[in-house]
C-alpha cells in the first residue's frame, strides 16, 4: 500500500520550513519512529520520524527547499 508522508504542523509555527537533510533515501527500509528527515523552521531544527514501517519509494523535496504544512515530502510502500 502506497503512503504519502506530509509535512506536519510543528508547534505554533504555521510558516514554511526548510528541508535541511535527508537521513534516508529512496529504497531504504524504515521502521515506525525512525528519523527520516531534518527540517528547520524559524527558530528550531526538528527531526521528522517515519509514521509507518515500509520502504521509501520516492523523495519528493530536495534539501534546501522550503515547504509548507501538508506538502508531501516522500512516499513509501507500507508493509
Amino acid at each position: 500500500m502506497k503512503y504519502e508522508f506530509k509535512m506536519p504542523k510543528m508547534g505554533f509555527s504555521e510558516g514554511d520550513v526548510t528541508v535541511t537533510e535527508w537521513l534516508k533515501k529512496a529504497g531504504d527500509e524504515v521502521k515506525e519512529g525512525d528519523v527520516v528527515v531534518e527540517v528547520q523552521g524559524e527558530k528550531l531544527t526538528n527531526e521528522l520520524e517515519a509514521e509507518k514501517t515500509g520502504t521509501i519509494t520516492e523523495i519528493l523535496v530536495e534539501e534546501g527547499t522550503a515547504v509548507s504544512i501538508g506538502t508531501v515530502l516522500y512516499t513509501m510502500e507500507v508493509k
